[in-house]
């Protein structure tokens, strides 16, 4: 079933595409963007959930200049489904790094969850995935960012007709002389 004919086209493009596409066109460094894109979807996936957007503004808020915030922001939202889909395999890697033992993922683990008699088990476990999260987390960023870094080169010259550098002026005198003239 293709994304138009659910509905997601639509969402897609105004959630994701069109914020990203406005990123590129204010001219922000293809570094920049590579490493507050590879923060944002290495914080998205910390394993508790509703957490990820306070520790994404608590970086940007440390991080200041170094850190685009609305890349980070954008993939922080862009990682949410990543988030639930790795929270098994952060909490089995905790458990092997901790030689603790397995939280079982079945209906009955579940019932007594819900009901409360497994508080101690399911305190194990959250610390065993924040244990696989705070391990892997290193790897996940270096990997996003080799990755995101030669993307981003290539998007901001595509989007960004301004040159980027600092030590290249965005106008010559001759050009400013010439802007004045005609007025």
């Amino acid at each position: 079933m293709a994304m138009a004919s659910i509905g997601l086209g639509p969402w897609f493009h105004k959630k994701i595409v069109d914020p990203l596409l406005q990123i590129l066109r204010r001219g922000a460094e293809p570094k920049q963007l590579a490493f507050s894109a590879a923060l944002g979807i290495t914080l998205g996936v910390f394993p508790i959930c509703g957490v990820t957007v306070f520790l994404c503004g608590m970086a940007i808020a440390l991080l200041q200049s170094r850190c685009h915030a609305p890349t980070a922001m954008l993939a922080n939202f862009i990682a949410t489904p990543l988030e639930l889909s790795l929270l098994v395999p952060f909490l089995r890697l905790g458990e092997t790094i901790s030689g603790g033992p397995q939280f079982p993922l079945t209906s009955d683990a579940l019932k007594k969850v819900l009901t409360g008699q497994a508080s101690r088990e399911v305190l194990l476990s959250i610390a065993h995935a924040l244990l696989g999260w705070l391990v892997a987390a290193p790897f996940i960023f270096a990997t996003l960012y080799v990755t995101f870094l030669p993307c981003f080169k290539f998007l901001v010259h595509k989007f960004n007709p301004v040159p980027l550098s600092p030590k290249k002026p965005l106008h010559s005198s001759s050009d400013i002389r010439l802007k004045v003239r005609d007025v």
